[in-house]
């Protein structure tokens, strides 16, 4: 067995029901755990925490849970289409990374730690190149079409520390120990007086992270 014919199989038996969900001739060739943007669509929701896979075919964020019921999540892009691929980097986030995928139509946005993500970043400037070259071969043969060679670059997002996900989390986490905080005063003294303002302003801190949170899912710094 070769290694990719290994590797191919490992990825297979890690994932469950991916097998079933492969097109004809898909071969898997990487995988790694991470988060997966591809906007509002049938699936309802924008982000969503998966494994990544990249194939000879399509690179795709792939998720099956089977309790309390089975769910299947499963968003893609064909390698052919992919026009744009960018290793982001974002100020005041220490651990994780970004990879921007465009095919002129969509935008999918990957996150996951700097290692991870540079392994995908890699990983997936492969599998194109090699689906490249089996078009090319193709078109020699007369059998099928040319097609564009992606664009591939790195870029760094500055973003002010107050809109950043770290200062977003200190915020959150900050809210949460006020709260923590301020119920454990008010029960040892059992003044409301000591108690309350505490957890007020840890729902306040709490109740700002959040809208945060989700107006930095809204906006995103557009590819340069």
């Amino acid at each position: 067995m070769t290694k990719l014919a290994a590797n191919s199989a490992k990825i297979l038996k890690r994932l469950k029901g991916l097998r079933d969900h492969l097109e004809p001739d898909e071969i898997p060739q990487l995988n790694e755990p991470g988060i997966w943007d591809g906007g509002q669509g049938a699936y309802g929701r924008r982000s969503m925490p998966c494994d990544i896979v990249i194939t000879n075919q399509r690179v795709f964020g792939y998720a099956l849970t089977t309790f309390p019921r089975q769910h299947l999540f499963l968003d893609a892009l064909p390698l052919a289409t992919i026009n744009t691929v960018a290793l982001r980097e974002k100020t005041h986030e220490p651990i994780f990374r970004e990879l921007l995928i465009s095919d002129g139509q969509r935008k999918v946005y990957i996150r996951a730690p700097r290692k991870k993500i540079l392994a995908l970043y890699d990983g997936l400037r492969t599998a194109i190149e090699d689906s490249t070259a089996r078009a090319d071969e193709a078109v020699d043969k007369g059998e099928g079409g040319a097609r564009i060679t992606p664009i591939y670059g790195k870029q760094d997002i500055h973003v002010p520390f107050e809109r950043s996900l770290l200062a977003t989390a200190l915020l959150f986490a900050g809210g949460l120990l006020f709260e923590v905080f301020g119920i454990v005063a008010w029960m040892m003294t059992g003044s409301a007086q000591i108690g309350l303002p505490l957890c007020i302003a840890g729902f306040v801190a709490v109740s700002i992270a959040i809208v945060q949170r989700r107006q930095h899912g809204k906006k995103r710094p557009s590819a340069q």
